[in-house]
């Protein structure tokens, strides 16, 4: 019988996806009005800017503490936490009488953020069988993409009736449901929690030492996959501005990408597990480094769609490749402060994508910005090229 006929999806579909939604549904909840409510206490453009970005300077510099979490505590005990800490880093951001108060809380979130889906990493791991593996991350990952793509839709329900605050409510809420569903689905993974538990710990920065060229390889394909991504999101607003589209123009296009990647999500997973990583890796790479190049081409509406459209394939298809190589990679022992590690490639990605877009645009243009990320993507793609189908090979022969 074949794992796809012994393995049920529907176990572990409340436990694996359910927590993982509510969370990203919060988030997306409150991501759109984070500027607005630092706004309402009196900050500049510039220092609302700032303000909304210490959530991702929290995940940053919480990827390596939460591994040593994850490693102490076990993924239930860490996700259930981590829960009811972004819960009240919620509510403190939308009720914070102060500034620097919102800021705090802002960057407890991101904290938060980061243990919570390091532990939901571990968790796939535990439960998935390695046949289906890249599915249950691609799936995971597009779990994500629907609450970001929700919350939004949800938060603006909740303004109409009750301000800025009703978004942030709704959030607490959601994050609030996370917690419950983490607490109240069946414990899958507490036979491996208690077997790691009885292995002695090694420190962080040991393992990343004991990993180095692991991270310092396929890591840095990792870190120019998110780096695309984090510049994607922010480019095809701005473009949408420079070609003279109004706000409205802009979130059509972002709403229909964004169903064309959940449509993908699967589908990827399928080619991960069935024909190897690398065909994914190459899909996601080439096609939106191309169209990076192509993005100064766009004039209209309907062409930027298309670009757009043309991101959200490689971006749809990839949905699950970084937790999915870390998944391949991750050491059955240690391995919580591994994915610490190999999360922080990622996250250092991610701000080097958009701090990069900011740098070339300020200095150069828009459009040099573009063919830069996508001149970066590519050498991206050749790099990963020597380091990922060598590991399809060793994972294909296990």
């Amino acid at each position: 019988m074949s794992t796809r006929e012994t393995f049920g999806w529907r176990r572990i579909a409340v436990p694996a996806f359910g927590p993982t939604f509510l969370s990203a549904a919060a988030t997306g909840a409150v991501i759109p009005v984070a500027a607005l409510r630092a706004d309402e206490l009196g900050a500049s453009l510039g220092t609302a800017a700032f303000v909304v970005a210490l959530t991702g300077v929290g995940q940053l510099v919480g990827v390596l503490p939460a591994g040593a979490l994850v490693a102490r505590i076990g993924e239930r005990a860490t996700l259930v936490r981590a829960g009811l800490l972004d819960v009240a880093a919620l509510a403190v951001a939308g009720w914070a009488p102060s500034l620097w108060l919102m800021g705090l809380a802002l960057l407890v979130s991101g904290l938060a953020s980061s243990a919570f889906f390091l532990a939901r990493q571990g968790f796939m791991i535990d439960v998935l069988p390695r046949q289906l593996l890249a599915r249950g991350m691609s799936l995971l990952g597009g779990s994500m993409r629907a609450g970001l793509l929700l919350g939004p839709v949800v938060g603006s329900l909740a303004i109409a009736p009750f301000g800025l605050q009703g978004a942030y409510g709704l959030a607490v809420l959601l994050a609030a449901g996370s917690v419950l569903t983490v607490l109240t689905a069946p414990d899958l993974t507490g036979e491996h929690e208690r077997a790691r538990a009885q292995e002695p710990h090694t420190g962080v920065f040991r393992v990343i030492r004991r990993h180095a060229r692991l991270l310092l390889t396929q890591g840095m394909g990792v870190t120019v996959i998110s780096a695309l991504r984090s510049a994607r999101l922010a480019i095809l607003p701005l473009w949408a501005l420079h070609i003279g589209l109004d706000g409205v123009d802009s979130s059509q296009i972002f709403a229909v990408a964004g169903l064309a990647e959940l449509v993908l999500v699967y589908p990827g997973g399928w080619v991960m597990d069935r024909l190897g990583r690398m065909w994914v890796v190459g899909a996601l790479l080439g096609v939106v480094s191309l169209s990076f190049v192509a993005l100064p081409l766009a004039d209209t509406k309907g062409e930027l769609l298309a670009v757009a459209l043309a991101m959200a394939l490689g971006n749809g298809l990839g949905s699950g490749i970084v937790m999915t190589l870390g998944a391949d990679a991750a050491p059955s022992r240690d391995r919580a402060q591994f994915l610490g590690a190999w999360r922080l490639t990622g996250e250092v990605g991610h701000a080097g994508g958009s701090l990069g877009l900011s740098a070339v645009t300020t200095l150069v243009s828009l459009a040099a910005a573009a063919v830069a990320l996508g001149a970066l993507g590519l050498v991206g793609l050749a790099w990963t090229s020597l380091w990922i189908p060598r590991a399809d090979r060793e994972r294909s022969a296990a």
